[in-house]
């Protein structure tokens, strides 16, 4: 009973992120208008990038060995995630 409620829980918390970085990417801005879902699923995608980098910097403030290694990649995915918002806002 206790595993399947961990399961349970564990699908539900992906889909709330999930959920919550579709609604932070603007997935009412095309039913509205009726135009593409692409800016959204890139959006959402880009959201994902960051939150790994996010992860990532917290293993590396939690971690005693691979500090180094989880600190160089959470910069990197969060420095990819910014390059790509830059990217697909037409600033770059």
């Amino acid at each position: 009973m206790n595993q399947t409620t961990s399961k349970a829980l564990t699908g539900f918390k992906y889909i709330y992120l999930i959920a919550f970085f579709a609604l932070l990417a603007g997935l009412f801005h095309p039913l509205i208008t009726n135009s593409s879902f692409d800016g959204v699923i890139s959006g959402v995608l880009i959201l994902f990038v960051g939150l790994a980098g996010g992860v990532l910097l917290y293993r590396a403030a939690t971690s005693d060995s691979k500090r180094g290694i989880f600190l160089g990649s959470g910069f990197a995915l969060m420095a990819i995630s910014l390059y790509y918002i830059f990217q697909f806002t037409g600033r770059a």
